[in-house]
């Protein structure tokens, strides 16, 4: 087992930090590791660059824009997006309807929306959840009526991530009511958001942020064409997508900057006239989590080995990678408001200081990444996953 890089692969390294340093605008690097909001303009002029590079699609094959590199060189891209503070490209159009439409759509379909999606010209979001319908998605009842050659789409989703930025949307509905099994029944359509009947209402979360979305559909056209694989055949699609999800969830780029960032304001925060560091309870939870870190680190390089030198995907105990990444998360954001105490609350700052916008934005932050335990699969299922699937319990 080979748990270090290579000569090649660290100048690989090398070069995509030296690149990132070099090309990520200062002011959306700032509002990354300040925790300030990500306008869909922020987002897209940052894919724009990417795409520009080559660089915006870097696990599609090479003919519709990949670049060609292994399993490797893509995890160590990854990596150093997250300790350069650069904002991941949302997966919704990237990594999962591309996937789908390589796998399971047509020619005429690649042809159509696989260029926008790379070049960063079309914003994609997913339409799955619905009230009642989330961890048992089976269950979804947003309806989709063939009518010649357009299907009628009725009914609402939830929970939709960032759909007020939407271009297009890829939902589940279901086109059989009466299948005798829930999961037959229910297909893979491509919407535009832009179609007359779409009404897209915000959800305010706890930290006060405008993420998610309510999204209904009253007499919606529809397409045949925009119909992905077969009608009544969308359960297929849909679990090949969700396959899609669990190897890059440790961010441990991410977590990596974030703990430094805690070691930096913990030595400069007093307590009793001294710095947080040097109080022992504070300490000793810091380094569990550092430890944490590390060995989770190393499990992630456990699994590009063997997958580098077997060439096949992990298998289901590459949950824990998400279950434990989401984990030092929350722990970070935990011990960041303790070093911070009562400045973690939102306040107005009185300048443009790194320090205040940083302090300003740490509760709500806190609120936020409640959700890292739920989204990808709760990290309930994921341990089901792994007791059954790897540990035969």
């Amino acid at each position: 087992m080979d748990l270090t890089y290579s000569p090649d692969e660290l100048a690989f390294r090398d070069e995509v930090r030296g690149w990132l340093k070099a090309n990520l605008p200062n002011e959306i690097r700032d509002k990354v590791v300040q925790y300030q909001h990500l306008a869909k303009e922020d987002l897209m002029r940052w894919h724009r660059i990417l795409a520009a590079k080559g660089w915006s699609v870097p696990h599609w094959p090479q003919e519709w824009g990949g670049t060609g590199w292994d399993i490797t060189q893509r995890y160590i891209f990854n990596e150093e997006f997250g300790l350069a503070g650069a904002p991941n490209i949302p997966n919704f159009g990237p990594h999962m309807c591309a996937s789908v439409l390589m796998k399971f759509g047509t020619e005429e379909q690649k042809k159509r929306f696989l260029p926008n999606i790379r070049d960063g010209v079309d914003f994609w979001v997913q339409g799955y959840s619905e009230p009642g319908s989330g961890s048992d998605l089976a269950s979804l009842k947003t309806r989709a009526e063939r009518q010649g050659d357009h299907y009628l789409v009725n009914g609402q989703k939830i929970w939709t991530t960032l759909g007020h930025y939407g271009d297009w949307i890829f939902c589940l509905v279901r086109t059989d009511p009466n299948a005798r099994i829930r999961q037959e029944g229910i297909s893979f359509l491509l919407i535009d958001m832009k179609t007359p009947g779409i009404t897209v209402r915000p959800l305010i979360l706890m930290d006060g942020g405008h993420e998610v979305n309510e999204v209904f559909f009253e007499d919606v056209k529809v397409p045949v064409e925009n119909l992905i694989f077969e009608e009544n055949k969308g359960w297929t699609v849909a679990k090949y997508l969700l396959g899609h999800e669990r190897m890059g969830s440790g961010n441990v780029g991410a977590s990596k900057r974030e703990l430094a960032s805690l070691k930096a304001l913990a030595a400069a925060e007093q307590k009793n006239g001294k710095p947080l560091m040097e109080d022992p309870r504070f300490r000793d939870r810091l380094t569990r989590v550092e430890v944490e870190l590390q060995a989770l680190e190393l499990t992630s390089m456990r699994f590009l080995d063997k997958m580098r030198r077997t060439g096949q995907p992990p298998g289901a105990d590459v949950s824990m990678l998400k279950l434990q990444g989401s984990q030092i998360q929350q722990w970070i954001t935990e011990l960041m408001m303790q070093a911070l105490g009562p400045d973690a609350q939102p306040f107005m700052a009185l300048d443009e200081g790194a320090v205040d916008g940083y302090r300003s934005r740490m509760a709500p932050r806190y609120f936020n990444y409640r959700k890292t335990s739920i989204y990808a699969g709760s990290n309930e299922i994921q341990r089901n996953i792994i007791a059954k699937a790897s540990l035969g319990l």
